[in-house]
């Protein structure tokens, strides 16, 4: 969430902000929703200060036997009145505070512009393509080939967007997860946290899912949402608190489900593990002060890329444009993989700095050190770590051979039991 402060006194700049990401401009709607919320509380004020007025008067006329009846209806009026304003004033806050919730944030002045991802800026490579002597098959065909991967009994149990691994394929997936989760913890300095995958309202409205992109999460019955990342979780293990500057930078890490509609998604990667309802990811999320967060993008995102390093597979990182970042992202990279069956390379992961954009709405802050009654707003950042199954589909089609077998890349055989070929 911005600063509603920050608003009053540039408003130019929220419009400018804004029309870099291509939306239209709303300071002039919420400076005049806001004057008039100021306007109800200065005249609530001000009636607050006649009544309480009125009132030692009243006490001054009885003591003295005398009519008070006539000021104790102007109390009486004066309290109708400010009941009155009150609601007004309750009303006019509620209208602010539901813009403000729907405002994206304001972009680092470094992220290239751009309309979409055409105007992604390539920071670095790491890796060279492999060239294969035959023609590579794509991640699906493959397991489905090696009996291992079930996307028809998935739709019959779950409909489309499911898989059914099994087997060997099946232990590869846990195999990387294990891999992240070990990196992370034992080299990268994160902790592993177990969290919830059911989440209120609230945790969503803190991270910025809620209120614009619900149609993209699943809802329960009983109130509940499944989580879309496990950025909401992690994250909100802050909200409504003050924590100490010495428990920053704060590094935390797991690999859980995480569960999406793709509503914005039809017709796009229908086939195999790429974009699914239902799928496995391990998180990177930071909580920091304000003069670390731009240096912990960069180590997050050397973090997460580090493991295709362990598995050596080719990537590129991308500084995205403005017209392409999320909702809540001061800046973003994304890495992807390199795909030998697309023959191009694949978002793998994306590292975002929101800056305190969600400290914001989760109230999320420190206490600077020397200091016992001030406090600041923390910033977070999130990544993934990777996701799990997409790394699972760059390790089968970079390490496929020419009769469908998976060589094992050497970094995950300590966790396959020492298996160094998957086959049908």
């Amino acid at each position: 969430m911005l600063d509603l402060k920050w608003i009053r006194e540039n408003p130019d700049a929220l419009d400018a902000a804004l029309a870099r990401r291509k939306a239209a401009p709303v300071s002039a709607a919420i400076l005049d929703l806001d004057k008039k919320n100021r306007a109800t509380v200065t005249e609530l004020q001000s009636l607050q200060g006649r009544r309480n007025e009125v009132s030692k008067q009243i006490g001054g006329v009885k003591a003295k036997g005398g009519d008070a009846a006539p000021l104790m209806a102007e109390v009486a009026a004066i309290k109708d009145k400010m009941a009155a304003l009150e609601a007004e004033g309750t009303k006019l806050g509620e209208e602010v505070r539901q813009i403000l919730l729907t405002l994206p944030n304001v972009l680092q002045a470094d992220v290239p512009d751009g309309a979409d991802e055409s105007g992604n800026v390539e920071v670095r490579k790491w890796g060279t393509p492999k060239t294969l002597d035959f023609a590579p098959k794509d991640h699906a065909d493959l397991g489905t080939a090696l009996g291992f991967m079930d996307f028809n009994q998935a739709a019959v149990i779950s409909g489309s967007r499911f898989v059914v691994l099994k087997g060997a394929l099946a232990r590869l997936e846990r195999a990387i997860a294990q891999l992240m989760l070990d990196t992370h913890t034992e080299q990268n300095g994160y902790t592993e946290v177990n969290p919830p995958l059911l989440v209120k309202d609230e945790a969503l409205l803190g991270t910025g899912q809620l209120p614009k992109f619900a149609d993209d999460l699943f809802h329960t019955t009983a109130g509940h949402w499944l989580i879309p990342t496990a950025e909401v979780s992690l994250t909100n293990l802050v909200a409504e608190r003050i924590v100490e500057a010495s428990e920053l930078p704060m590094r935390l890490t797991a690999f859980t489900p995480c569960f999406r509609s793709e509503a914005g998604a039809a017709g796009k990667d229908t086939k195999g593990m790429i974009r699914q309802h239902q799928f496995e990811k391990v998180e990177l999320v930071s909580i920091v002060t304000p003069e670390e967060s731009a240096a912990e993008l960069e180590r997050m995102t050397a973090c997460a890329a580090g493991i295709l390093e362990k598995l050596n597979l080719p990537y590129r990182v991308m500084a995205l444009c403005a017209g392409d970042i999320g909702f809540g992202a001061q800046k973003t990279y994304d890495i992807e993989v390199w795909l030998p069956a697309q023959n191009t390379y694949r978002e793998i992961s994306s590292c975002s700095n929101t800056g305190e954009f969600q400290a914001r709405r989760m109230n999320a802050r420190y206490r600077p050190p020397g200091e016992t009654k001030g406090t600041r707003f923390v910033h977070t950042l999130n990544g993934s770590g990777l996701a799990v199954g997409r790394t699972l589909v760059a390790v089968l089609e970079n390490y496929q051979q020419a009769d469908g077998s998976i060589v094992v890349p050497d970094a995950l055989r300590p966790y396959m039991g020492g298996l160094t070929l998957i086959k049908k």
